[in-house]
This record gives C-alpha cells, structure tokens and sequence, in this order.
C-alpha cells in the first residue's frame, strides 16, 4: 500500500481512499451520434442555395432517417430503458414507446417526433460522458494509492455492477409514518421529546424571540424529562408513581400546544429510514394496533421489493414504479412524484438505487508526482475559507453580544436564531466579494497574455506568488480542513500513464467538504470502517456536529448526509432534531451556553466540553464556499491555463444569447452548416459542455452531431426567451470520449474522474 500522500511540503495529505466516478455506459456511445462524413460535408459547402446544397440537404436528410434508427437502437437497450425508467417510469411507455414504434423517414421527421429523438440523445449524452453518481448508470467507484503501480491500474471485477441497493427518500417515509401517526392508539407508544431551542431555567421555559412561559411545577418536571426516548408510561414513572398517566398525558398535550414539546411519530435521517420505523412500531406491545401500523411500512416494502426483482427489465420497473406511487398516494393522500424546480431538494421520486462499481482502480507514483500545482491550489482555498471564517466570526460575535448585553448571557439556540438566515444574512455578499478577491490574486499569479488559447506555466516558478497571495490565512471550521478535488486522467489507455503520455486535469474543487463522509459514498463503500479510520487520523478527539435538516433545496437530501461519525462525536439539534435520541452525546441548542474564551466564543455543552462556536454554523458555512473556488474571472474568453501536468482552468466561452443567431435557423440542414461555422469563427473544439441558466445541469454537445446540435440550440432559444440578456457557458471536454481509460471486464471504456479527500495538516 502507499505512504501517505503529501502536497506542499505536508501541509496537505491525501487519503490512501479516493473516489471513481464515472458512468454506466461507454463513452463511445455518444460517437454513434455522429453521421460518418456528415460534418466534413457541411464544412465542404460553399452556399445555402443552389444544386450543390441541394444535393447536401438530401444527403443531410438522409443521414437524419440513419440516425434516428441508430437513436432507435439504441432506445431499444435494456439497459438504457431501465435507466430512463428510474429517471422517469412514465417515459418508457409514453416517450420512449412510441419512438420505438416509428418507422423513419425523413418526411415523417415531425416536430414531435423530433422531440423525441433529442429525448433519447439528451438522455443518452447523461448515461455515456457525464460522471455523476446514481443507479447503475452512476455507479459508485473506489480506488486506492498503492506505490507499487507505477500508473494506473484497473481491476475491472466482474461486470459493470458490484452490488446494488434501494433507498427510500426520506419525505417518502415520513408521510407514511404522519399516515400512521394520526391513529391516538398510538400516542401511549410515542416518546415526546421538548423542542431543540426549548431553554428551562427555573420555572420558565423559554425560546429566542418569545417571552418567556411560566411552567407549574409538574409541567416543569415532566417537560425537562421529555428526551425523546421515555413514553407517557415511562414519563409518569420517573415521577416516582405519583401521577396516574392519564394525568401525565393532560399536561403533554398542553406542552403540545404550547409548542415547547413534539409529540408525533418520527424517523431521524437514515440510509433506510423504512427499517426505523418498522423498529419503532415493532415495540408496539396491541398487537392489532401494531398490525395496523405495519401494513402500511409493508406497502413501502413491497414496493421496493417488486422494484428490484424488476431488474433491468424496464416495462416491469415501469409498471412496479406506477404500482408503487398509486399505492402510496392512496394510503398517505401525498403526491408521489415532487415537481422539479430549485425549491426542491433532491430525491424527488419515492425511491432511488446507488449501486458499487465493479473496477476499482489503483495508482501511484506517476500520478502522484504531478500533482504538485494541486497542492498550489489547495493553498488558495484554505486563504478563501480562513477569510470567510474571519468575517463570519465577526458576524457571529456582533449576534453574540447583542444577545449578551441584552439578556446577560446566551445559549446557542438564542445564537443560532439571531444569525439567521445561517451563517449570517450577509454572508453571500461576504463570500461574493471574497472571492472576486480570489480570482483576482491568481490573475496576478498567471498573468495571463492578452488573447492567449494555451497557457503553460511551472509549479516552481509560480510557488513563491501563490504563497505570498495567500499567505493571510486566520483559523477556520474543522470541516473547512477538507477539500475534494476531482482529477481527470487524460491518457488513451491504462498503459501510456505509465510511460508517462497522460495529461491531468483539474475538475470541479469543492471546498470545505469531504464528499466520500456522506451517506452515498459510504454506503457503497465495501469496508466502511476504513473511511472511518481516516477520520480518526483526521480528528482524534471529538467533534461537534451539527444536525443538518433531512433536506435542503436545491442541493440537500438524507443521500448527502455526513455518515462518518463516531460514538465520541456529539450532535446538537439546532432547529430539526433529526439524529436518533436514543444515540448517545446528543444535545439541544437551548441547553448549549456560549461563553467568551480571550478574543473566541465557545459553545459550553451539558457534559462541560467545550468547542469553537463556529463548529456549529460549520455546514451552513460550507454551503457558501462549497462551489466557489475560481481560478479565472468571468470573461467572454478563457484559455486553456497548465501547470506542470495539470490543466487547472479548462478553455471557456461566455456567449450572450444574442450572439448565437443560428440557432433560430428553421432548417436543420442550415443550422447544422452556421453551426458548425460560429463554431470555427470562436475555434471551439468538436466536444464541449453546455451550462445555461435555463438547463438543470451541464450537458455534452458534440459540433459533429447535429442531434446535438439541436439540442443546443433548443437550450439557447429557451434561455433566450427566458432573459434575452442571458449568457450560456461552454467549456471544453477534456478529456474527450476517445481519450478514456477506466475499462470495464469486457473492455468497454468510460469516462471518469477522481474524486480525493484532501486534508490541512496544518492545523489541528
């Protein structure tokens, strides 16, 4: 196995564990989609009129007919209906039938019928080239530094899929278990637990921005006792038997509606939140009230039962999805499918598959020796985090003393209500400007010439501005420690890395986050236990952790949830209490105080620990700087920037909508020729992604394919009339479908990238 990773003389170290990401299609898929000659052809034509375009837009014409047969047998894969099918069930039958049952001509290319086929192109472009992780055609992948590889070595296993699992979306589960919690039989079975920011002190109960309740004694006694565990029988008997439990159940009522407790069936966020509350009613001792209970989480279960015998089989996923929802919104009057839109948080179906890639990979030194402008850039986003924890903290501080000299002291629910919205409420104009500030440091760095295409620099000459740019660095988050580099390999097969003909590219760096601690990589990890190792090397002691909402809009869900705890990390419930009660050092805000320590705060828990008040604002804080890590600055036209071996800037374009007029060409022949001809006015490459504010995430266009070229230009029209001042961003593949290396058991090559943890060694 390798030694540890080490970047920038050790401030950084790599995890010996390091994501695959990649998709569950070949990536040379998408090359089916490109008419042989075709584009050759169009590049040949002199004029739109005349015998010789005639003759090119019967050919084109002809070469649609081929490719919608190609589209057709390609919609026809099992494999790639049962992925539509978990995308959207009622698109098999609907959309991807009825193309099926077309036969093509270039008269019956109708509008719809076109519709259709960029359907399954579009569909098509997500399942070859773009590396996400979902099902199985995202699977899930790992691999590992080992220093006796030279390169890169894949270890395919057997097939494309590992191991597959079923999860139910958390909101699915939670309305059948409100469903079920409307029964009153049931309330002598449900532990009440008092609100998270709930604070009792003496005989008041009080909660930020609300006078002040007085509590009778008894209430005051039983309140403080509701923990979410002890049930009314239990609550009458730790009062020693001096109160009957109907009497008990008056006042939890009356705490009820006072708000100060939540009396109600729940599930805490899970990876199979089913399982929960099966335990839960499982306790229940009526038998015919547990019966009851039950028959409802059993109709989840079937569900999810007859869903995965479906296989691949997408009319029998179809038909088993359909099932499912209209069984759920018989019994829980919720809709089953929750509309798209950025108000929605993720998982919008009722369930969902992640699945374990079979290939894992290992690497070593050629690799790790180039990734020295990595560590460069690793520098920078500790100097955006530490800028961004010194102004929060300033924030933070200001909340904490007008609640000082207001009340005389403050607890961390009181805190945490005066700082909202999280981190603060002017943290996304902090973060904005912090990071212009970011990119215009590494303008100086670069110093890009004027109208470059290709930028080559060296780590050396470059190491000494980066750390004199980025030097002010103050304290941070703990979670800040992390950063999760994607790495692209760009080499034409496992073997050339090794001699050394491979090039890296930097991806996406999302900042102050370790992605492989959320529950969709650890759950599809095959031995868990050694991501919580690393955590330990990490962090020895305990940490507090925040308890996050089951989900967020746009971004959040239970899926992304940090599943890397221990049994010595505490948990706080801010405002969701949503970590089992029954897990040990969990605490509520309210009964957190913050004291001042020399010029910090701290929050003071129940058990007399101590922990950097920021701890527990650490996600919120996150989710400003997660994205935010820039090279370049905005601009009409980036080149293409390289360090030593790594592209950390790919070339982009910024184009205002108004600058595109092929795309409203009526004729698809000639949008297809302009097309391709603005494309070589900007000296665009043949394969780019698309990020338009009007798409819901980036897609692949291929300038060859005019299928993509379609699409395209339906995205443009659409922002277009949406905000005609509008910008769509394109940035070049790389690497590109012909230059993969992560082969499957059968030899199959897909796309992929790397995903490593990488952690501050120089703070503790």
């Amino acid at each position: 196995m390798a030694d540890e990773v080490l970047l920038s003389e050790g401030e950084w170290r790599l995890w010996n564990e390091f994501a695959l990401r990649g998709p569950g299609f070949p990536a040379a898929g998408v090359l089916r989609l490109a008419p042989l000659g075709l584009a050759e052809a169009a590049d040949g034509v002199d004029g739109l009129t005349g015998p010789e375009w005639l003759a090119f837009e019967e050919r084109f014409a002809d070469a649609m007919v081929n490719n919608v047969k190609e589209l057709q047998e390609i919609a026809a894969l099992p494999a790639f209906r049962a992925a539509v099918a978990w995308q959207n069930p009622a698109l098999v039958q609907r959309g991807i039938g009825l193309f099926l049952a077309w036969d093509p001509s270039a008269e019956g290319r109708t509008s719809k019928r076109r519709e259709r086929e960029e359907l399954v192109a579009h569909y098509w472009q997500r399942f070859c080239v773009k590396n996400d992780t979902i099902g199985f055609f995202g699977p899930v992948g790992w691999g590992r530094w080992d220093e006796s590889v030279e390169g890169v070595t894949v270890e395919p296993g057997s097939g494309l899929v590992a191991e597959s699992n079923i999860y139910f979306s958390s909101w699915a589960v939670d309305a059948v278990a409100r469903t079920i919690g409307v029964d009153p039989r049931l309330r002598a079975w449900i532990a009440p637990r008092r609100v998270s920011f709930v604070r009792v002190t003496g005989d008041l109960a009080g909660m930020p921005g609300r006078l002040p309740q007085r509590l009778e004694p008894l209430e005051r006694e039983i309140l403080v006792r509701c923990d979410g565990i002890r049930r009314p029988a239990e609550l009458a008997a730790a009062l020693g038997g001096e109160v009957a439990e109907d009497a008990v159940v008056s006042i939890l009522d009356e705490l009820v509606r006072r708000r100060l407790i939540v009396w109600r069936l729940e599930v805490p966020t899970c990876a199979h939140p089913e399982q929960y509350l099966r335990t839960v009613l499982d306790r229940v001792a009526d038998p015919e009230l547990r019966r009851d209970a039950l028959s409802k989480v059993e109709v989840l279960e079937r569900g999810r039962d007859r869903i995965q015998a479906a296989g691949v089989d997408a009319d029998a996923l179809s038909a088993a999805f359909t099932q499912l929802e209209s069984e759920f919104e018989t019994l829980t009057q919720v809709a089953a499918q929750r509309a798209k839109g950025k108000r929605t948080a993720p998982c919008r179906a009722l369930i969902y598959a992640d699945c374990r890639r079979s290939a894992t990979v290992r690497i070593g030194a050629a690799i790790r020796d180039e990734l020295t402008p990595l560590g460069l850039c690793l520098t920078s986003a500790r100097w955006l985090t530490g800028r961004f924890a010194e102004v929060v903290g300033r924030r933070v501080r200001q909340a904490y003393e007008r609640l000082r000299d207001r009340d005389g002291s403050a607890d961390l629910a009181s805190l945490w209500m005066e700082c909202l919205p999280a981190p603060h409420g002017e943290s996304i104009a902090d973060i904005d400007r912090i990071q212009a500030e970011l990119r215009e440091r590494w303008a100086r760095i670069l110093d890009v010439p004027e109208g470059a295409r290709r930028v080559r620099l060296s780590s050396v000459d470059i190491a000494d501005r980066v750390r004199e740019e980025f030097a002010e660095t103050g304290p941070s988050w703990p979670q800040a420690r992390y950063v999760s580099p994607d790495v692209m390999v760009v080499a034409d097969d496992a073997a050339e890395v090794a001699r050394g003909n491979f090039e890296l590219v930097l991806g996406e760096l999302h900042v102050a986050m370790n992605t492989a601690s959320t529950s969709l990589w650890v759950m599809q990890h095959p031995d868990a236990g050694r991501l919580l190792a690393e955590t330990s090397t990490d962090f020895p002691g305990p940490r507090l952790l925040p308890m996050l909402p089951k989900e967020q809009p746009p971004r959040w869900s239970a899926r992304s949830r940090i599943s890397l705890d221990r049994p010595e990390d505490y948990y706080v419930a801010l405002v969701d209490h949503t970590v089992d009660p029954e897990r040990e050092r969990t605490v509520l805000s309210a009964d957190v105080l913050v004291e001042e320590r020399g010029d910090g705060l701290v929050a003071v828990l129940p058990d007399g620990a101590e922990f950097d008040v920021l701890d527990v604002f650490s996600n919120a804080m996150t989710n400003r700087v997660m994205d935010r890590f820039a090279l370049r600055p905005v601009a009409d036209h980036s080149p293409r920037v390289t360090v030593d071996r790594l592209v950390v800037a790919r070339e982009s374009w910024s184009i205002p909508v108004g600058d595109l007029g092929f795309v409203s060409e009526k004729s698809e022949a000639r949008r297809f020729v302009s097309g391709r001809r603005w494309r070589d006015s900007l000296g665009l490459p043949r394969f780019v992604f698309v990020v338009s504010p009007g798409e819901p995430r980036p897609f692949y266009v291929d300038f060859d394919a005019p299928v993509y070229v379609n699409i395209f230009a339906k995205a443009v029209r659409r922002l277009a009339r949406q905000d005609p001042g509008g910008r769509v961003v394109i940035t070049e593949m790389l690497p590109s479908p012909e230059q993969v290396w992560l082969t499957d058991d059968v030899g199959n090559r897909y796309t992929s990238e790397l995903r490593f943890v990488a952690v501050d060694q120089s703070v503790r």
